[in-house]
């Protein structure tokens, strides 16, 4: 098989041209790679230079859960997802909760930190006694870097040496901790990085003929426990009555509290249950331009903090209160990115009436604890398939190439049946046997 070289300098059309030739893709589906571009060629030009080889636009919906009381301020709240009842059950949780004192959401930090990894085979107490004087050193080699992100009240905090020659020959660490205001600050921290790695390198007294700094690599962590935020709901139980007409309040509490449980005693509950909640989270994200990769990565890792995969909810059942919780680290911005030139992003920012960075953690995390709420009063009590069978019986209906009045039939005659992928084919198939 022959390498392709030169791709990347193809324009759009010789690159859809190149896959027509060399994939199964046809001319006429080609053609509706088009078909998702942005009206306003300005936009489309924006969103043609986000990524390398472009070829076309994806969409993906985006749709609104409203009434998601946090902190006693109300948000309508875009989520772009294609999963069809995550909305719908992020809906019904924020609607629950909002006429039980809504979501409550506190922050516990917003540092992030990053690394620079190198090796240096001097003695490890002649770098330790000679950190301080290398600190300062880099502090003034990064003093213009940092001087506008201190102008908006981040910038470096903290410079550790972390001597990592017992478990690698010869390994040590710069650790350093960032505060990057309302920017997810990645290329703050790295610059940062990078220019602090200069200074190793540079350095007389580390680099000489005995002795030599070799960097291995400078990048931020996106793992940040130390930029976090609690995310809460309570009620007294008795008020949980009304989410389904199955268990009594103090039933639904307490097997709810079991689902709960279960999630931080079994690996395999807890990786479904924690991806419930990346599901309201990750649609915040995409909607506003952030990261998902990064997010659901140091969730995940804060999951396993303690030695185990766990759930990232807790509760608690006492003196009569119901309270569910949310605790993980999410670092993201309202500015820098794609937040200022993605045409979408800038109207979803608008929406939420143009958060700082906190209250944007604050909005996801309420969004990914409403998610995993109506998932696991779904999962105890009716089962999840019912409703997520109801929301995706649409896609059915766009698959099968239903008529209008075929889709009104089936929707009725499944409103009280069980729904299924060949349960529904086959009414579609009666129905259109029966004109016949």
């Amino acid at each position: 098989m022959s390498v392709k070289s030169g791709f990347s300098k193809f324009n759009r059309k010789q690159r859809i041209e190149y896959l027509v030739n060399h994939s199964e893709l046809s001319e006429s589906d080609a053609l509706g790679l088009n078909d998702f571009d942005a009206p306003n060629s300005d936009q489309q030009h924006v969103i043609s230079e986000m990524i390398e080889n472009h070829i076309g636009n994806f969409p993906l919906p985006m749709g609104v859960v409203s009434n998601m009381l946090i902190n006693g301020h109300s948000f309508s709240v875009p989520f772009v997802t294609e999963e069809s009842s995550v909305i719908a059950a992020a809906s019904k949780a924020s609607k629950f909760w909002a006429e039980r004192g809504g979501f409550k959401a506190k922050i516990e930090g917003l540092t992030k930190k990053g690394q620079v990894h190198f090796t240096w085979n001097g003695n490890p107490s002649s770098i330790g006694s000679y950190f301080k004087e290398l600190k300062s050193k880099i502090n003034d080699a990064t003093s213009d870097l940092a001087s506008k992100m201190e102008q908006r009240g981040g910038g470096i905090k903290e410079i550790k040496l972390l001597d990592k020659t017992a478990e690698l020959p010869n390994y040590y660490q710069l650790d350093v901790s960032f505060e990057t205001a309302n920017a997810m600050g990645a290329n703050f921290i790295n610059s940062c990085l990078e220019k602090m790695a200069e200074v190793l390198l540079a350095d007389k007294e580390l680099n000489n003929e005995k002795y030599q700094v070799e960097i291995i690599m400078s990048i931020l962590s996106n793992y940040t426990p130390d930029c976090k935020v609690i995310c809460w709901v309570e009620c007294p139980i008795e008020k949980l009555q009304g989410w389904n007409n199955e268990l009594t309040a103090n039933e639904f509490a307490l097997k709810f509290k079991q689902a709960v449980d279960i999630a931080n005693l079994d690996i395999s509950r807890a990786v479904t249950h924690n991806k419930g909640i990346f599901n309201g989270i990750d649609a915040v994200l995409m909607a506003t331009g952030n990261d998902t990769r990064a997010t659901a990565a140091s969730g995940h890792a804060f999951a396993s903090r303690s030695g185990q995969y766990r759930g990232l909810t807790a509760i608690s059942l006492s003196d009569g209160l119901f309270k569910y919780q949310l605790e993980l680290p999410i670092a993201i911005g309202t500015v820098g990115g794609i937040t200022k030139i993605h045409p979408v992003v800038k109207t979803v920012m608008s929406v939420l009436n143009n958060p700082d960075a906190p209250r944007l953690m604050s909005i996801a995390a309420a969004a990914g604890l409403a998610n995993n709420f109506a998932a696991v009063s779904s999962l105890i009590t009716t089962g999840i398939q019912k409703g997520h069978m109801k929301m995706h019986l649409s896609n059915m209906l766009h698959e099968f190439k239903v008529t209008e009045a075929e889709k009104h039939q089936v929707i009725a005659h499944f409103a009280n049946e069980t729904i299924s992928f060949k349960a529904v084919e086959e009414y579609i198939q009666l129905i259109r046997n029966s004109k016949s």
